[in-house]
């Protein structure tokens, strides 16, 4: 009995124990933590706010960041738990139009009424304190944090940076499903739409408790199912800092257009790329200013087109070494063999003038590109073949892209006897049409960084580096530099012919047509060339390399109806290696020097810019259509 009275007492104990814990269980529910709980019961859904993350930066080949990231202040607004009774306050809070607030969030709603929409970004200070009191009267709406590009220098490198837009809406179905929301903002153009994959990072997420009337009730799971966001990753570029600006500023001082590119001869890395005009990158960063963007658009000069990659010329005169080279290695003439350039070479029953018919007397070929003689590769043109001068020019990379890491570029045109058959049906062209290509002009034509890469293989002996710009990128998450991998060929022409056309090149620069490339205490190689432009003055190239011995620098110029290429693209040429290879110098002028006409006549200037050949006149530069963005946010 007694063993039974026991046994009920302990059974009684434990019943006891656990409806008192089970009631202390539910006093701390109801009492203790009423409001975490009571909130998760009056509510019936978890809210996802996605993390914008910062994008990589870029920083340049001396560690210099020349683009980072700077605040940002959104207003966006969940279309399902906002009520549109609200419509006007918020558009007067935000200060928007009522008719567009009203606009986007239909546009959410009926995109994803659950996803966040934006309705303005880049808020000022007053304006978000101003909302902040007011978030209480309009659930949905809320105030994010985000990131916007903050520049070295905004004004130059539009070109070469490039810039964000928002999503355009017939690209919102297929970026959706890489994780795009459609409100987000991506790369557009130049190097944020190139690298865009590396520099975007990757969205992280938080979850928000909400009530039914759409106010915060607190955190989901006191955050601890919050995804952090993971920066972009950083792009490390080739480009010099102070040598992009002073490309900037100089082809700005000439007021006209052009496109510099300078690139290092050793690797193919881009030290300097600039195109003009251009525009200031604060006009696409956060929102996009109204004005600045008409200005963009109405701008004859058309400032979005990229005249370093998209822009095609005849190269005129510089071309001449390819036709030269060629000569050498086919054993096609005596580099010593003296030619009477006496102004005039008769073709058939045609005459075409070199340097007015003037001529420069008697030239080999050293001293035939020292002077541009035109006569002396007219004749040689026809000693080589039109296969051959096609073929050398193939080595070079001409007629195809040159593979730089920057969106829309273009191959140029290299012609040959296929392309004449197709063009102007077979047996229907005559050899005359050689003459014009024999000094760069005719079909023939070329981009500034095609240009700028040729140079640089003639500097190092012959090896074609595909151009670049970014040299690698650091992976956020293990820290660790992934440098990029880029091609490299060699030609097949021989030392000794490099030497005698970078010795030549030499000549131009210290006796030549390109003098005022000169630079105190460096030896310079270069060449000039005018690209004939039957709509207006011609156009203006310069291709140089430094120094001779031992190059560290190559780089071509060009500026637009600006005449003979010794007068405006040589001396800015000169300016740029000066600055890169003698950095400790005082910083030269960026204007007055590169309009002056008096010590201009001292040079002979290029045998192109007064030529009349009778074929054919180059066609005006080959504009690729810029994609001319429309901006759709506020």
């Amino acid at each position: 009995m007694d063993r039974l009275q026991h046994s009920t007492r302990i059974v009684s104990i434990l019943i006891v124990a656990a409806f008192a814990v089970l009631l202390g269980r539910l006093f701390w529910i109801q009492v203790l933590d009423f409001q975490q709980l009571g909130s998760i019961s009056s509510s019936n859904s978890i809210r996802r706010v996605w993390i914008q993350p910062p994008r990589g930066r870029m920083i340049d080949r001396n560690d210099i960041i020349m683009v980072d990231n700077r605040p940002l202040y959104s207003v966006k607004v969940i279309p399902a738990e906002f009520n549109d009774s609200g419509t006007e306050a918020l558009a007067w809070l935000i200060r928007r139009p009522m008719e567009e607030v009203a606009q986007k969030i239909e546009r959410g709603r009926n995109f994803n009424r659950f996803s966040a929409v934006t309705l303005r970004r880049d808020l000022e200070s007053q304006d978000v304190e101003r909302l902040g009191e007011n978030l209480w009267e309009l659930p949905g709406v809320l105030i994010e944090a985000e990131n916007k590009r903050k520049y070295a220098d905004s004004r130059y490198g539009a070109h070469l940076f490039g810039y964000l837009r928002q999503i355009a809406r017939k690209d919102v179905a297929e970026l959706v499903l890489q994780g795009y929301a459609q409100d987000d903002k991506i790369g557009f153009s130049g190097l944020e739409k190139q690298y865009e994959d590396r520099l975007k990072g990757t969205k992280g997420a938080r979850f928000e408790m909400v009530t039914p009337l759409g106010r915060y009730a607190g955190k989901y799971d006191d955050g601890r199912s919050d995804i952090p966001a993971v920066r972009g990753d950083d792009l490390y570029l080739t480009i010099d800092l102070q040598l992009q600006q002073l490309a900037g500023e100089l082809l700005a001082a000439t007021g006209r257009s052009g496109a510099i590119v300078a690139i290092d001869p050793s690797t193919g890395g881009i030290l300097a790329l600039e195109s003009s005009p251009g525009y200031d990158l604060e006009t696409f960063n956060g929102a996009t200013d109204p004005e600045g963007w008409r200005a963009i658009i109405t701008d004859p000069r058309k400032p979005l087109f990229n005249r370093t990659v998209q822009a095609v010329y005849p190269p005129g005169s510089i071309y001449k070494m390819v036709l030269a080279m060629a000569a050498l290695e086919g054993n096609r003439i005596d580099p010593e063999k003296k030619v009477l350039d006496n102004g005039v070479f008769t073709y058939g029953r045609r005459r075409f003038l070199s340097h007015g018919g003037r001529g420069h007397g008697w030239v080999d070929m050293r001293r035939a590109i020292t002077v541009s003689s035109n006569l002396y590769f007219y004749s040689l043109m026809f000693d080589v073949g039109f296969a051959e001068w096609t073929r050398y020019g193939a080595m070079f990379g001409f007629g195809t892209r040159t593979g730089i890491d920057l969106p829309g570029e273009r191959s140029g045109l290299l012609p040959s006897a296929a392309y004449y058959d197709r063009r102007y049906g077979k047996g229907r062209w005559t050899k005359g049409y050689l003459v014009s290509l024999a000094i760069g002009q005719g079909e023939l034509g070329a981009t500034p960084v095609q240009l700028a890469t040729y140079a640089a293989a003639i500097a190092n002996g012959g090896t074609v580096h595909q151009p670049h710009i970014a040299s690698g990128y650091r992976d956020t998450e293990s820290g660790r530099f992934v440098p990029i991998q880029h091609t490299s060929r060699k030609v097949p022409i021989s030392d000794a012919t490099f030497r005698l056309i970078g010795e030549s090149m030499a000549d131009v620069v210290k006796e030549g047509t390109g003098q005022l490339a000169a630079v105190p205490g460096v030896r310079v190689a270069g060449k000039t060339g005018t690209a004939q432009n039957p709509g207006g003055k011609d156009h203006a190239w310069f291709i140089a390399f430094a120094p001779v011995e031992k190059p560290r620098i190559a780089i071509a110029v060009l500026a637009e109806n600006a005449g003979f290429g010794g007068t405006i693209s040589a001396p800015i040429a000169g300016k740029l290696i000066q600055r890169y290879l003698q950095p400790v110098l005082p910083k030269p002028p960026a204007a007055d020097s590169l309009r002056g006409t008096g010590s201009l006549q001292e040079t002979s200037p290029d045998s192109l810019s007064e030529s009349l050949p009778v074929i054919e006149t180059a066609p005006p530069p080959q504009e690729a259509p810029a994609a001319e963005p429309v901006p759709h946010d506020p």
